[in-house]
């Protein structure tokens, strides 16, 4: 089974390595971009394309890059 990697990008998304399904709130699945080798997802909810990102954090001045053992 390939491993699936969560990397959180410096003030961006989510990026997701490895197959996944991604799913709605009532468990419908997303048809996800194929034009990538890896899924982006929205961290900073101004994408229009929800929930994937669509580069919209570099226009609106997102700011985010917690670290791993920093509290939340």
């Amino acid at each position: 089974m390939t491993e699936v990697r969560i990397r959180l990008r410096p003030d961006g998304p989510l990026v997701v390595e490895g197959p996944v399904t991604l799913l709605d709130h009532e468990g419908r699945p997303f048809t996800l971009p194929t034009a990538k080798a890896n899924l982006a997802l929205c961290r900073c909810g101004a994408s229009a394309d929800k929930p994937f990102c669509d580069g919209s954090h570099k226009h609106r001045g997102f700011q985010s890059q917690p670290l791993a053992g920093e509290a939340g």
